[in-house]
């Protein structure tokens, strides 16, 4: 088991994922703008004398590092990371970011539960997230085309079923 899996998750994941990291990034720097335009016009209302264009610079600099980062690398190196694979015995999850990199063997005969998963976004780019519920955990195998997470899904509960038969 010291081959990395073959399997990834689907392309289209890493724009699911910018749009996740975006929306929020978005928000934040429209509210800091917004306070910094209040705090900026208040000063200048009582004592004549403003913030000047500093605040504006450092969060339009803070927010263009930001997206950067958050939609222009992490999402490339989770793709990159993100790694699956089915065995006869177990299945084999490999994913990391930008420091970690974790690996997980579930044993067929631990699974408890297997599912399919779709948020907006996820059945917008026709993806689905693939569950797999043990007593202790759940894993989750994002970003694969509902059919390629269909398919998993029923070969996963088959293979559990399996697994507790010959247990």
């Amino acid at each position: 088991m010291n081959e990395i899996p073959e399997n990834k998750l689907d392309p289209r994941i890493k724009t699911v994922w910018r749009i996740c990291y975006g929306i929020p990034i978005t928000i934040v720097g429209i509210i800091l703008i917004v306070a910094a335009v209040l705090t900026n016009s208040a000063m200048v209302e009582s004592s004549g004398a403003g913030l000047g264009s500093l605040p504006y610079i450092i969060i339009v600099v803070l927010l263009v590092i930001l997206y950067i980062i958050f939609l222009g690398i992490l999402p490339t190196v989770r793709y990159r990371k993100w790694r699956y694979e089915i065995t006869d015995d177990c299945i084999d999850i490999m994913k990391g970011g930008f420091f970690k990199k974790r690996r997980y063997l579930v044993p067929f005969i631990r699974v408890q539960d297997t599912d399919t998963r779709q948020g907006v976004l996820l059945n917008a780019f026709k993806l689905a997230d693939v569950t797999v519920s043990t007593a202790a955990n759940e894993h989750v195998i994002p970003g694969l085309a509902v059919e390629t997470a269909e398919k998993l899904r029923n070969r996963v509960a088959e293979l559990a079923a399996s697994a507790r038969e010959d247990a």
